[in-house]
């Protein structure tokens, strides 16, 4: 070999690493080492690799992502959370700004959204404390990477650049994404009119644009300041001049009226980003979403006759059936259907007052009337005199004028039909919340329309029996047994009328509890054994007002009790920093007032094979307490669409938007929904 090879090998190498420097200078010096997963990689680059005599420093935040693997935009959707940073422990830096370039959207089951697959630059600006001084980046990085599941990871970033460098960075690469930032739509020609909301099954927001070419294919993303949604934005008018999309809002559309909201655009490589406030438009009929949602309501009223919370009115079912001495089967057929036209009327009312609070601004939701003292007092009154009457102690005689002397139970019946159906108000059957949510996020007419078919569903059997009376005639005929009979269901009454001054215990306190017992008490005695119409009467008033009185001067309590057990107190800030930390969330939202809450708690969470699951590490189980009004857990409801309870969800790692449960929870579903969460 010539002896000048080895040399002329090592000055080559040399030379050739020199070169390979001119070219790509001090690019590892640009960039932190990048954070590699499974799933993609990330790191933090610089437009150049020092910070020269400038005030501030153009950064990026890179990604790069595995085949259908996707991280968040500022504004998620349904679900997830965008990337955050935490710098402390950098030196020299006042502050960043991120800066988002145009998105894309993501639908899965039924979920939708927003964020950036495949590769992206979040484009940064780093402001320093003293300008031409070097500059030390420390940056804490969590973020959520989701596909069929959802990984969530934190690293630490690091990146130092010195005041001065001859060398190059990554400004060409950060600027490509820079340039896919909206602006304000003036270089995209388009430009944000107006927008406008619509009542209806969903309610739409309309967004008026003007452009100076056609739309394609655009999409639209909202940023609003209530817990809102939006869909996917169907195109109405697609330009040049005047365009309109339509995008479907579930939640409180109406918080949104009035209030300003910020818009994304993007239609291929043309976005923008504006401000608008809407304005109440005319309401939006979706006939077959509506037809859909009459057959839920009406299935779901007729569920109702069979849940929990009907049962205290189960005495006042049952003597509605009883055969009477000489009636006739057009009077039996009478008083079904006043019963049934009670029931039918109390829906119509409970929809009016419902139409007239959605429209003065204030919170609805199915049975919020029993988180009120002075109608649980009410209902405390009615019953004890029914039982009263049902013992014989006490009679309600009807005015002339209201019916004939061989009518005079209609107004009875109607009654019947009335606390049927204000006693099952406090629970929520299948199908019920799906047809409330439908109507309580749409207009009016679609509330009037929902409950009337819940009421003819909860009113068939009464309907049913109406159209055959003969059905009555299988029951015994009328004899002795029917006095005994009367005073076992008035002791129904009276144990349905102790359970309503539990729940009275659980808002005002059990020393106003036990006074409105007393009161009861005074009132039972008087009738059973004051035979003097005038003393009798006199303490039957003082009773019944004394009782009125006692939720006037003892405001609720101001806190609930904290749950028990394995149960943490409600706090939906924290769900989403569980959840990124890896543990699964059960929430179930309860009250004393709800039957069915109770039943579930009893039969289902409760249950040892739920126990043991909640109990399980990384798992978090939180109760939140509706027996009293909570402005947090209506929001938390509203979020779902849900405006009743029992209502149950969970979260975890693969459903950080939280999976709903079914009204009626089983062990399996329980148990099912915390491994599906978890991503097992």
């Amino acid at each position: 070999m010539n002896r000048f090879a080895p040399r002329a090998i090592v000055i080559g190498l040399v030379v050739g690493a020199a070169l390979l420097a001119a070219r790509n200078p001090a690019r590892a010096d640009s960039a932190s080492p990048w954070f590699e997963t499974d799933q993609g990689k990330v790191r933090l680059i610089a437009a150049a690799p020092a910070v020269g005599d400038a005030s501030s420093v153009t950064l990026g935040l890179e990604f790069e992502l595995a085949p259908r693997w996707k991280i968040y935009w500022r504004a998620p959707g349904d679900a997830g959370y965008p990337p955050q940073l935490d710098w402390a422990g950098s030196s020299n830096l006042a502050g960043v700004d991120i800066a988002w370039p145009a998105p894309e959207r993501f639908s899965v089951l039924g979920l939708e959204t927003v964020g950036y697959s495949g590769a992206v630059v979040l484009p940064m600006t780093a402001r320093l404390v003293q300008a031409g001084q070097a500059l030390a980046l420390r940056a804490h990085l969590s973020y959520l990477t989701c596909n069929e599941i959802c990984v969530p990871y934190e690293t630490d970033l690091a990146l130092d650049l010195p005041a001065q460098a001859t060398a190059t960075g990554y400004a060409a690469l950060i600027a490509q994404y820079q340039a896919q930032v909206p602006g304000d739509g003036h270089a995209a020609g388009i430009a944000l009119e107006g927008a406008q909301l619509r009542a209806g099954s969903p309610p739409m927001l309309e967004l008026r644009l003007r452009t100076a070419q056609s739309l394609a294919a655009p999409d639209a993303f909202i940023e609003a300041a209530s817990g809102a949604s939006f869909g996917a934005p169907a195109l109405m008018r697609p330009g040049p001049g005047d365009a309109m999309l339509r995008l479907p809002v579930y939640g409180d559309w109406a918080a949104l009226l009035g209030r300003p909201m910020t818009v994304t655009l993007v239609d291929g490589a043309r976005a923008m980003t504006g401000s608008v406030v809407p304005v109440r438009g005319a309401d939006v009929v979706n006939l077959a979403t509506l037809a859909a949602m009459l057959g839920l309501a009406l299935l779901g009223g007729l569920i109702l006759n069979l849940m929990p919370c009907v049962l205290p009115v189960l005495s006042l079912k049952l003597l509605a059936a009883l055969p009477k001495d000489g009636q006739s089967r057009a009077a039996s057929r009478r008083g079904f259907l006043g019963t049934a036209l009670g029931v039918i009327l109390s829906f119509l009312v409970l929809a009016a007052a419902t139409i007239a609070l959605k429209t003065a601004g204030l919170a609805v939701g199915w049975g919020i009337q029993f988180q009120e003292p002075f109608f649980l007092v009410f209902l405390v009154v009615v019953l004890t005199l029914f039982a009263c009457n049902l013992w014989g102690w006490f009679e309600v005689p009807l005015p002339r004028g209201f019916a004939a002397p061989a009518e005079r139970g209609n107004l009875g019946n109607l009654a019947t039909g009335a606390f049927v159906t204000l006693l099952a108000t406090p629970c929520s059957a299948p199908f019920v919340g799906t047809a409330l949510g439908f109507a309580l996020a749409a207009g009016p007419r679609e509330i009037l329309a929902i409950f009337t078919a819940l009421s003819l569903g909860m009113a068939a059997p009464y309907l049913v029996v109406a159209a055959l009376p003969g059905l009555a005639a299988w029951l015994p005929r009328p004899g002795r047994w029917m006095l005994h009979l009367r005073r076992g269901l008035g002791l129904l009454l009276a144990l349905s009328a102790a359970w309503l001054i539990a729940v009275l215990a659980g808002e005002t306190g059990a020393r106003d509890a036990a006074a409105v017992a007393a009161m009861m008490l005074a009132a039972v005695l008087a009738l059973a054994f004051m035979r003097e119409p005038g003393p009798r009467r006199a303490t039957l008033v003082v009773a019944l007002v004394a009782a009125f009185l006692v939720p006037a001067f003892a405001p609720p309590r101001e806190t609930a009790a904290a749950p028990e057990g394995a149960w943490r107190r409600f706090e939906p800030a924290s769900i989403g920093g569980l959840v990124r930390d890896g543990s699964v969330v059960l929430v179930n939202v309860t009250a004393d007032w709800c039957l069915t809450c109770k039943v579930n708690e009893r039969l289902v969470l409760d249950a040892l094979p739920v126990r043991e699951a909640l109990a399980a590490p990384r798992v978090v189980a939180m109760r939140a307490d509706w027996t009293r009004p909570d402005p947090a857990i209506a929001a938390y409801l509203n979020r779902f669409n849900r405006y009743g309870i029992p209502f149950t969800a969970v979260y975890g790692p693969a459903a950080p938007g939280g999976l709903p449960l079914p009204e009626l929870l089983t062990t399996g579903a329980v148990t099912a929904a915390l491994a599906r969460a978890a991503g097992r």
